[in-house]
């Protein structure tokens, strides 16, 4: 049990800095992200308050002060990662898509050993 809690929290830690990493370069690399939102096709007006909510889904799930919040954070994590994913398939950015990907894999991961730790 204490390798899967060991193993949580390296990939937790590692998936809320590239969220934490992706809500600064949001905020202040701001004329980059909207060139790629406006290459994928996304309203340049959600970037701030994705970034928001990027920072307030890593204190859901590293607070654990609500179950039902964390849930929630893990989900919204889910989609943002599917439709980003996606998104880069369809505007053909060759190796763009990798780091969602790699979010989707370390939010995978983080869930399913928080579910079995945790309960």
């Amino acid at each position: 049990m204490k390798f899967f809690r060991i193993l949580y929290w390296i990939v937790t830690g590692a998936l809320c800095l590239l969220m934490l990493f992706a809500a600064f370069n949001y905020v202040f690399q701001h004329d980059l992200i909207v060139d790629v939102f406006n290459k994928l096709g996304f309203p340049t007006y959600i970037i701030y308050p994705l970034a928001f909510a990027k920072v307030l889904g890593v204190l859901a799930i590293l607070t654990k002060r609500s179950k039902r919040l964390k849930e929630w954070a893990y989900a919204g994590f889910f989609f943002n990662f599917v439709l980003a994913l996606s998104a880069h398939i369809n505007a053909n950015d060759g190796s763009q898509a990798l780091p969602a990907a790699v979010c989707l894999g370390l939010l995978i991961i983080s869930y399913a050993l928080d579910r079995r730790i945790y309960g």
